[in-house]
């Protein structure tokens, strides 16, 4: 008698992918009960020598494709990167700070990791922006954010129909006031309900920087431009307990503060330019003046400051007295509008998570025709 066996076994191809093949097999075995040729078989030794037969006929006939997989290939496989980076570039003029037009794409150079790029794609003001208003609650900017609620719709005005705003407000922790919409109305409502609240808790500027990067990661437009606009007077606090209130501490879990390290990463991941109205006062100085006096606290606590999240994702720091807010933050807009977007496909392999430094420039003739400019644009990205 004979035994069937069926082997279901994986194989390797060429290329590392994996196939399977179906091994049919009979393997002799010895019974006392063999089949004697001079005996007339029996219905169930028809049934099994039929089985044999098919067997052998499956082994040679079926095909990889029946189980969804492709026969071996020797051919090489080929892998398309093709990962696209945007950078936004302003040029300002140093002296007037105004932002040089009309300029073309053969007027940029852009390095990644000192290795140059060649620059695939180039706009201004064409895609969307999405923005999300970050204001301060402490006491030196309050005041000033009723003054903004009053003009703030004339101001939004600048923006195009497209754009999104975001409304948030923050002290220890952040709080989302209007989700992004483009009704410039609801945008000044939600600003207006800002000027009327009021925090006794310290100000956590990383913080309030991470979850506005967060908030604008749910942007109804993923193609946008992520930009926030930050209103505060830039003293903050330091992020550990000792700042908080007593009567706070039980609500702020001090251990799932977000660092300058965290709100500096986030905003590199997520393509966000951040962009400061720095109002300063009499409060401003005495509460700069505490935090200059604890200099190992700063070290090993970073409270964060609006020039280096500038500096880092290649937004303005713009100082203005009181009276002028509206028409700063309607130049802010402006300017952000005017920006060129510049694109790239990466000439290098990096691995996942790998910061890359870029780096934007003029050409040497475009820097002699306009002048002495400064072109800002964000430091560095992760893959």
């Amino acid at each position: 008698m004979a035994e069937l066996r069926f082997v279901l076994e994986k194989t390797s191809g060429n290329g590392g992918s994996a196939g399977r093949s179906l091994l049919c097999c009979l393997r002799a075995r010895p019974l006392s009960l063999a089949l004697d040729s001079q005996r007339k078989p029996s219905y169930l030794d028809l049934i099994m020598r039929t089985g044999a037969l098919l067997a052998l006929f499956c082994g040679f006939t079926i095909s990889p494709h029946l189980f969804g997989q492709s026969p071996p290939s020797s051919e090489p496989i080929f892998r398309l990167d093709v990962r696209v980076v945007q950078v936004d570039a302003q040029v300002l003029s140093k002296k007037t700070l105004h932002a040089a037009r009309e300029l073309k794409q053969d007027d940029f150079e852009i390095y990644e990791d000192n290795v140059r790029q060649q620059v695939s794609s180039f706009s201004e003001d064409t895609l969307p922006l999405s923005v999300v208003l970050l204001f301060d609650l402490t006491d030196s900017v309050r005041p000033v954010l009723k003054s903004l609620a009053e003009g703030a719709l004339v101001a939004l005005q600048h923006l195009k129909p497209e754009d999104e705003v975001s409304v948030m407000v923050y002290a220890a922790s952040a709080q989302v006031l209007q989700e992004a919409t483009t009704d410039r109305a609801l945008a000044v409502a939600a600003i207006e309900r800002a000027s009327h609240m009021e925090s006794d808790q310290a100000a956590f500027f990383n913080e309030g920087i991470f979850q506005a990067a967060e908030q604008l990661m749910r942007g109804k437009n993923a193609s946008s431009r992520r930009v926030i606009i930050w209103l505060t007077d830039d003293v903050p606090n330091l992020p550990t307990e000792s700042e908080v209130p007593p009567w706070n501490r039980k609500s702020i879990n001090m251990d799932k503060l977000h660092s300058q390290q965290d709100a500096l990463k986030h905003v590199l991941q997520t393509s966000t330019v951040v962009c400061s109205l720095v109002k300063k006062s009499d409060q401003s100085a005495e509460g700069e003046g505490r935090l200059m006096s604890k200099p190992a606290e700063r070290m090993l606590h970073p409270p964060g400051e609006v020039y280096k999240y500038a500096a880092a994702t290649g937004g303005q720091v713009i100082e203005f007295k009181k009276k002028e807010l509206k028409e700063k933050l309607a130049l802010l807009i402006d300017d952000l509008r005017m920006r060129y977007t510049l694109g790239y496909h990466p000439s290098a392999q990096k691995p996942k998570g790998k910061y890359c430094a870029i780096k934007v420039k003029l050409t040497p003739e475009t820097k002699k025709a306009v002048g002495n400019v400064v072109v800002e644009a964000r430091q560095g990205y992760y893959r």
